[in-house]
């Protein structure tokens, strides 16, 4: 008798979470022209040795403030740095060089920095658990109609332990040291996996409503998350990467202590996975953000076989990073981050993939540590990278 007279008010509240009401102040995405970032030359490179396991924890002598202080790159530098490598899965290695055309290193069109008193606002949580900040928001997300519902159905696995998301018909975006640690590419690379969640039988051990209301209390500011019961069996079903891109800027002779601005990867799979997947978007200032929060699912190793879903408010930022205080462990690393706006072309909300979610960074400063997770963020020179190694042509790239 509870559960009917509490169906018409979870009604209610799923239908403002899944269709808010549309006001005229509503955060939009801005539809801007993107540089072009063309392919210029490839060469072969000596194959790579894949000895060392991935490493999914990010570290870097460098926190906000230092890549807030460090130089803009020149057009050249950019260059240098958006040059990629291109992993086949044959073991084959090749470079390719790039150009930039449409440019503007005008700093005032790049995002602004938010005030270093969020950062502060945000470090002042009490961190109670490696990686978890405060009380741990995640919660896991249970039942074949939510682990294979838009948008939890983008998130994958890889067969290094990291997560991805699927960005297009056969392609996954991922974060760049799930497959190269800096200096080579690790030990699965050339053989890497992506895995799909799959139920192994049929949901038949609880009530997709109470699943559905807790996500709808959560998001609506419910305080538990919730926990995937322990008989939900699961399973991955894998396809093979044929290309693996990495940025060049990731690789450490190149980059040095900003590398971590570069830490994304694109997989090409061998076969096309027959999935929704979610669009691109060029990352807006944290400011302009929908209450300047951020999402991103990913299968965190401290919940194996589960898909782990969450949401916080974005802290400091730079041009290329992103800093919060979201609560993830290892195995997060490579999802993508997004938000959701309305898109006024075409009438309806939209989530886009605004970043990569990197990792939890420490940094020693002083004699004193440091703690943050970071996001890399998609900057319109980015998009227009990663747009292109999707689609294969410029044209379909020039706005994001």
């Amino acid at each position: 008798m509870r559960l009917r007279a509490a169906l018409p008010r979870f009604t209610s509240l799923l239908f403002l979470l899944l269709f808010p009401p549309v006001f005229s102040s509503k955060p939009q995405w801005v539809l801007q022209r993107v540089p072009v970032v063309l392919p210029q030359q490839t060469e072969a490179r000596p194959a790579p040795h894949f000895l060392s396991p991935a490493r999914l924890d990010v570290t870097s002598p460098c926190d906000p403030e230092c890549h807030k202080k460090a130089p803009r790159p020149s057009y050249w530098d950019l260059r240098r740095l958006l040059a990629y490598e291109t992993l086949h899965s044959n073991g084959q290695l090749t470079e390719t060089a790039i150009g930039i055309y449409g440019y503007n290193p005008n700093p005032d069109t790049s995002p602004a920095y938010s005030s270093a008193s969020s950062g502060k606002t945000e470090r002042s949580h009490v961190r109670r658990k490696r990686q978890i900040f405060g009380h741990d928001g995640r919660f896991s997300i249970a039942g074949q109609n939510f682990l294979l519902k838009y948008p939890f159905s983008v998130a994958v696995k890889l067969s290094t332990g990291c997560s991805g998301t699927l960005v297009g018909d056969r392609h996954v975006l991922t974060a760049a040291h799930c497959v190269h640690d800096g200096k080579n590419y690790v030990k699965g690379a050339q053989k890497l996996r992506v895995g799909f969640l799959k139920p192994k039988q049929r949901d038949t051990q609880y009530s997709p409503f109470y699943v559905s209301s807790n996500l709808t209390n959560h998001v609506e500011g419910g305080a538990a998350p919730y926990a995937a019961p322990t008989n939900d069996k699961m399973k991955f079903q894998w396809i093979r990467a044929k290309r693996t891109h990495v940025p060049k800027g990731w690789i450490k002779g190149n980059a040095n202590d900003i590398g971590m601005d570069y830490d994304y990867a694109l997989l090409e799979l061998k076969k096309p996975h027959k999935r929704r997947h979610m669009n691109l978007g060029v990352s807006p200032s944290a400011q302009r953000l929908p209450g300047k929060r951020v999402h991103f699912s990913g299968f965190d190793n401290d919940r194996p076989g589960q898909l782990v879903y969450r949401f916080c408010r974005a802290g400091e930022e730079t041009s290329d990073l992103l800093y919060q205080h979201c609560d993830a462990q290892p195995g997060a690393s490579g999802s993508g981050v997004y938000a959701r706006m309305w898109d006024g072309r075409r009438r309806r909300w939209e989530r886009k993939v605004i970043g990569v979610f990197s990792g939890h960074q420490w940094v020693e400063r002083q004699g004193a540590s440091q703690e943050f997770n970071v996001a890399v963020k998609i900057t319109p020179l980015k998009y227009a990278q990663i747009c292109y190694w999707i689609k294969g042509n410029f044209l379909n790239c020039r706005e994001g």
